[in-house]
């Protein structure tokens, strides 16, 4: 067993840790999804020849550098902090995860390689050559979260390898990082929520440009393309999350606990909105009496197992885990009540909506989705506290006992408000840069209302 080390450096190396992944996490999503629009949108250039499509999709090539620009500084920091902050960590199991992040290391390498290519290629290669160009930055982007989730899985659901005396003796990665049950669920998710929050961004930047009357066609094509990933993303999410309950119900017992504060192993469990968990119960909450079984396990009459079954010291901070859960199912039930109303006017109306309080409620679901996005990672990530490897390695056994945390923490926070004032600097400059007009710019307005 390793020495348990001071509380202190515990406390700070997880903040260090939860502060890159609150600036890193949001930037994963965008390499998820943000080259598949800007190549979707290249596509609609070499289907129609209409020049407005390629020069939207040059715009975003630009937003798309300064963000991977953005994201290769986060990830290079997370992956010298894996090391640093939780050396007994990646030195016991290293040899069980170590190929899924050799494996995104090469994916990055790739990408950066096409996004040069591709960003510099625009009047260089052929139309058809370029578009060809861009889609192996689609498909790194994609390859390199899949690697990292699937470590992520086996944390949550260990397996296929053999552990004694504190140590791997024996292993096989490429079942442990891709036949956990985990895996597949948390993949899933995170893919559908790259489409949600990058969609979000997009099309909210736009819905300000419709709330101050520049409503063109530009505006209007660069708006729906975004509008139309996130609102058909966002319905699917709810059908992946029940998913996911159930992975969590079967599998980590106790997380689901936590997220629903049930302090009793009970049958026919109720689930308790709002509220606060205080001496096993949830108090000043509403309860619906056997929901949690059904939602759990599909049957009102499941027994759900209770935070009782555990000693104390083997619970997750029930508090912080149930308001992030929630947050995370408010915010996304929001996110999916707009995109239903866009695909009502988008496909039954046959046209966008042209009320504010729509583009007001868009924009709004902009920070909201980072919010659904974050707040669904502490759930995941602290529910499976105090554990690093669920069941063999606990997060105070991982930690580093260097004395220069605290230093190393103000630096990191320092860095990253100096990255997120460039990186919007950046983008204000790139929002501001003169575009080339066509006619349908002109002939196509119409004025926002506020009634049908």
């Amino acid at each position: 067993m390793t020495e348990i080390l001071a509380q202190d450096y515990l406390l700070e190396a997880r903040q260090m840790q939860a502060l890159s992944f609150v600036v890193h996490i949001p930037l994963v999503c965008i390499g998820i999804a943000f080259p598949a629009l800007v190549l979707f949108v290249e596509w609609r250039y070499l289907r129609t020849g209409d020049e407005l499509y390629r020069t939207l999709a040059r715009r975003w090539s630009k937003v798309l550098v300064a963000l991977f620009a953005a994201g290769v500084v986060t990830g290079t920091i997370l992956s010298f902090e894996l090391g640093l902050l939780w050396p007994n960590f990646t030195a016991t199991f290293g040899g069980v995860f170590g190929l899924g992040f050799a494996i995104e290391g090469f994916s990055f390498f790739l990408e950066a390689i096409f996004i040069g290519i591709y960003v510099y290629g625009w009047n260089r290669l052929s139309p058809r050559a370029h578009f060809l160009s861009g889609l192996p930055i689609a498909v790194a982007g994609v390859i390199g979260s899949f690697m990292v989730i699937s470590v992520n899985g086996w944390m949550n659901h260990p397996g296929h390898f053999t552990f004694e005396n504190g140590r791997v003796v024996s292993s096989n990665s490429a079942k442990a990082l891709f036949a956990n049950s985990f895996f597949w669920h948390e993949f899933v998710h995170m893919y559908v929520a790259g489409f949600i929050v990058t969609g979000f961004l997009v099309a909210g930047a736009y819905a300000v440009y419709a709330l101050r009357g520049k409503w063109g066609r530009y505006e209007r094509t660069a708006f729906t393309v975004p509008m139309t990933a996130a609102a058909v993303a966002s319905p699917v999410q709810i059908l992946i999350g029940d998913w996911a309950a159930r992975e969590v119900a079967k599998n980590q017992p106790i997380k689901l606990a936590a997220m629903e504060g049930l302090g009793q192993t009970t049958k026919g469990a109720a689930l308790h909105i709002l509220g606060w968990y205080q001496n096993g119960e949830v108090i000043w909450g509403l309860g619906i009496p056997k929901l949690l079984s059904l939602l759990a396990f599909h049957n009102i009459n499941a027994t759900v197992q209770g935070l009782d079954t555990v000693p104390l010291e083997d619970q997750p901070p029930v508090n912080v885990v149930r308001y992030s859960f929630q947050s995370m199912v408010f915010a996304g039930t929001f996110l999916a009540l707009v995109a239903v109303v866009f695909l009502f006017y988008r496909w039954w109306r046959h046209r966008l909506p042209v009320t504010p309080w729509f583009y007001r409620a868009v924009v709004l679901c902009a920070p909201l989705s980072i919010v659904a996005l974050l707040a669904g990672w502490i759930t995941t990530e602290v529910g499976r506290q105090p554990w690093v490897v669920y069941g063999y390695m606990r997060t105070e056994e991982a930690v580093t006992g260097a004395s220069g945390v605290p230093v190393g923490y103000g630096v990191l926070a320092a860095v990253y408000l100096a990255l997120v004032i460039a990186v919007i600097w950046i983008l204000v400059r790139l929002a501001r840069s003169p575009m080339p007009s066509t006619p349908e710019d002109t002939d196509a307005l119409y004025p926002l209302s506020r009634t049908e």
